[in-house]
């Protein structure tokens, strides 16, 4: 079947909502499953948390990676047949924790081994900083070389962590580091008409202050079987494509300590000619980050979000 070459994205953390994947379990017992193998592999009751716990429960970081991750898989096993069948093959890409879905998609990684690693992974982020030493703060309205000059002047002066870890959009960076030096930033940013907001996570990803944390998760990612994947990867640490099981595996034993290039990534996606962007997972958080990255006529390409079962049902390639 010949389509517009499809890109199929899987969100992080901060795409979660009460209920996710409730729909879709209901409807399918192997995706029931799948919830209930996360489950075991993880020592935590999922279902319980998403579907009936508060906010509180649900933002735990160490809960949230591997239900996120349930949720992004259940979507893509509902549509893997009519995904496999196009023609060219989509590609795959995951915005920081969504890139382990992308992997097991592409069946880079089996989906039981990556279960295992979004579950130490929660847990490790989550013991990394007990002291709150860390943060990280979303920076808008200020263009990549402001944003990048207030970190570097910020970082010398006060002799502290930071950096810039996600490159969202032209529009929306995300700096990460010890929380004195990030906010720090907020009278800089002010200063340049941007602004600056704290995000509510329990430490500074994607940084060197993850080095520990990444390190072991690292040593049980060498244990695991790396396969060439059936699906173009498009990965957050090179910003570019990557299609053999060793570029992959070396790109993902820094990811954790390593910016999100997603900026880049959008980029090399549409050199790559793909014009069908398809979010799998919950809330429309990547579509929009898409859309904010690209310049062309929005008639060229299209952008579906399938939080839900039926956008799931009803979606025609």
């Amino acid at each position: 079947m010949t389509s517009p070459a499809t890109a199929l994205l899987f969100p992080g953390q901060g795409s979660q909502e009460p209920g996710m994947g409730r729909d879709l379990a209901d409807a399918d017992a192997a995706i029931m499953d799948l919830w209930k193998r996360a489950e075991k592999i993880s020592g935590l009751p999922l279902r319980e948390i998403y579907w009936e716990g508060d906010d509180t429960a649900q933002a735990d970081t160490r809960s949230l990676q591997p239900a996120l991750t349930v949720v992004n898989l259940s979507i893509f096993l509902s549509l893997a047949e009519k995904f496999m069948a196009l023609s060219p093959l989509p590609c795959v890409a995951g915005h920081s924790l969504g890139e382990f879905s992308a992997l097991a998609a592409s069946q880079a990684l089996a989906v039981d081994d990556v279960l295992e690693l979004v579950a130490l992974r929660g847990r490790l982020m989550a013991e990394a900083d007990p002291a709150g030493k860390g943060g990280m703060a979303a920076v808008v309205k200020l263009p990549r070389e402001a944003v990048e000059e207030m970190v570097s002047t910020t970082r010398e002066s006060l002799g502290k962590e930071l950096l810039v870890a996600n490159y969202n959009s032209p529009a929306q960076y995300v700096v990460s580091g010890e929380k004195a030096a990030v906010e720090a930033l907020a009278p800089l940013a002010k200063e340049r008409k941007g602004r600056l907001l704290m995000l509510a996570v329990s430490g500074a990803f994607h940084s060197p202050l993850m080095a520990e944390a990444n390190k072991e998760l690292a040593g049980v990612m060498q244990k695991r079987t790396w396969n060439t994947p059936k699906l173009p990867v498009f990965s957050n640490v090179t910003g570019g494509k990557i299609t053999d099981a060793d570029g992959i595996k070396a790109a993902m034993l820094q990811q954790m300590v390593s910016p999100v290039r997603w900026i880049e990534l959008v980029q090399a996606m549409w050199d790559d000619g793909r014009r069908r962007f398809l979010e799998l997972g919950p809330k429309n958080v990547l579509a929009k980050l898409v859309q904010g990255n690209l310049t062309a006529d929005a008639a060229s390409y299209e952008i579906h979000s399938l939080g839900k079962r039926d956008a799931v049902a009803s979606l025609t390639l």
